[in-house]
């Protein structure tokens, strides 16, 4: 007889959502066969992976199954362990890897209690003064760069997209499939920017990620860079900045980083043959060297 297993919301949101086809797919093979030929894992009774294949042998329940136990000292450990686990699968939207990666990193930043300071089992805090040192969320960074393939600023930047899109979730359910399957096009600023948008307001931002980008005519972008390499002509090293502050400066720059990608995804839905012309995207890529080897040269600098 089959265990009466537990669902945790939290660790089946984080395992990529199925189409229709696929889990359809699953449940015919899993009908014909009979059983469950893979084991479900779970943690103390709780699922941490297989729960299409538990929904599937609940609606059948001639199909049995059979359960493989983890131990973990923490439920943030268990969130590591699912994160990597799905990171495995071949099937991953761009998106659905840059949320497990943040994912990750968030939850193996809380197992090693940077956020509450504390550190033991689901049941049990430690004073982190009464345990060894915690790691450097700079080697843990790294550690998560090196085994996804990544480098430590997407693992940044991946963690902050996370949390905007979990953020989306809780005020608009839902979204976070239409978000990580690619079908709403919303850059990564801004799904990230909805995790610090104010409470009162942010349901009514999360609902404008909906809203379809519209096409700016080629004359408006023409201008638009016209106006990018006037703004790099005039920011001449002989000339000092404006007195600010490094908040604002940020906020310059992330709206810099945000125009610059709003152009590129322009001039790529107008010129398509830019991306689908093998010859065309390897220049595209070539250009794009220019400021990823920017980008390798600040983290360089921050180690």
């Amino acid at each position: 007889m089959n265990a009466v297993l537990k669902i945790d919301p939290e660790f089946e949101s984080i395992c990529p959502v199925l189409t229709n086809d696929e889990y359809a797919q699953l449940e015919e093979n899993i009908l014909s066969e009979g059983l469950i030929l893979t084991p479900l894992v779970v943690w103390d009774g709780t699922i941490i992976d297989g729960h299409n294949r538990y929904k599937i042998a609940q609606a059948h329940p001639g199909i049995e199954f059979r359960t493989h136990e983890k131990h973990f000292e923490s439920r943030y450990e268990a969130l590591s362990w699912i994160c990597k686990n799905q990171l495995g699968r071949r099937n991953l939207t761009p998106q659905d890897k840059k949320y497990l990666v943040g994912k990750r990193y968030e939850a193996e930043k809380k197992a090693n209690g940077a956020v509450d300071g504390f550190r033991g089992n689901q049941h049990t805090k430690l004073v982190v003064d009464q345990i060894d040192p915690l790691p450097d969320p700079h080697v843990t960074r790294q550690r998560i760069a090196d085994e996804s393939g990544t480098s430590p600023g997407y693992v940044q930047r991946a963690e902050r997209y996370a949390k905007g899109v979990d953020a989306a979730e809780e005020v608009l359910p839902g979204i976070r499939k239409e978000i990580l399957s690619g079908s709403l096009k919303a850059t990564d600023p801004e799904v990230a920017a909805i995790a610090k948008t104010p409470p009162e307001i942010r349901r009514q931002k999360t609902e404008e990620l909906r809203i379809p980008k519209e096409k700016a005519p080629r004359k408006a972008v023409r201008e638009e860079l016209q106006a990018i390499r006037k703004i790099a002509a005039d920011m001449r090293p002989d000339v000092p900045p404006a007195p600010t502050s490094e908040d604002s400066i940020l906020e310059t720059l992330h709206g810099a980083v945000t125009d610059m990608i709003r152009v590129c995804n322009t001039l790529f839905s107008d010129f398509p043959r830019l991306l689908a012309d093998s010859a065309y995207k390897t220049k595209v890529i070539e250009i794009m060297q220019e400021p990823k080897q920017y980008i390798l040269e600040l983290e360089g600098e921050r180690k």
